[in-house]
């Protein structure tokens, strides 16, 4: 399976808190809730597009806490996000977590890169991670993403869990599509490219 990421982030790199003022106020952070104001039917089309290609889910402990709170209460089976996210395999990477109590969860086991690697070589479409920024550090770090889906939102905060860490390799991305929707959120997909090239300009 492809492993591919899917992110909200506001222009100034910060991933924490996008759905509710309460969804994550570690740090003191107090600007959750910035995605909303700019929603609009084309940018839920999207989403519900990407979770279409799923065949599985990787996340981490504290989205999976955020999701575990809210998505098996929608039980439509048609629903287009809550379908996939409660019946399909959930792997939840926590070093804290003891057990998972939602439908079809499985705490990842030993180390967690050489878990995900054993989850990429199964066969099926997209292993998806949504949110998750502690996990996609690791993720980053040990060059594990093959897509990543940026939904860049006009807003800066200031403060906040940014989007890449220290550990990020120096990587080369190659754009695979883009949008705008008609609230200005620019939705990217970005493949893997391969090393990092540098040269000078003028050359």
């Amino acid at each position: 399976m492809e492993l591919t990421v899917t992110e909200f982030v506001t222009l100034d790199g910060v991933v924490q808190s996008p759905g509710a003022p309460e969804e994550d106020t570690s740090g003191g952070f107090a600007h959750g809730g910035w995605v909303q104001p700019h929603s609009s039917p084309e940018f839920g089309a999207h989403v519900v597009d990407i979770f279409s290609r799923a065949d599985a889910f990787l996340l981490g402990r504290r989205t999976y806490d955020i999701f575990a709170g809210y998505w098996p209460k929608v039980t439509a089976p048609d629903h287009p996000i809550a379908g996939p996210l409660n019946t399909l395999p959930k792997y939840v990477a926590s070093t804290t977590l003891r057990s998972v109590e939602w439908a079809n969860s499985k705490l990842l086991e030993g180390d967690t890169v050489e878990a995900v690697r054993r989850l990429k070589a199964l066969p099926g479409r997209e292993l998806q991670v949504h949110g998750s920024g502690g996990l996609l550090q690791t993720l980053l770090e040990h060059d594990l993403v093959d897509v990543l889906h940026l939904h860049v939102f006009p807003v800066t905060l200031g403060s906040g869990r940014r989007l890449f860490g220290a550990g990020t390799q120096p990587r080369m991305l190659q754009l695979a599509a883009s949008k705008i929707t008609p609230t200005g959120v620019v939705l990217l997909t970005y493949r893997r490219g391969g090393p990092l090239k540098v040269g000078t300009i003028g050359e």
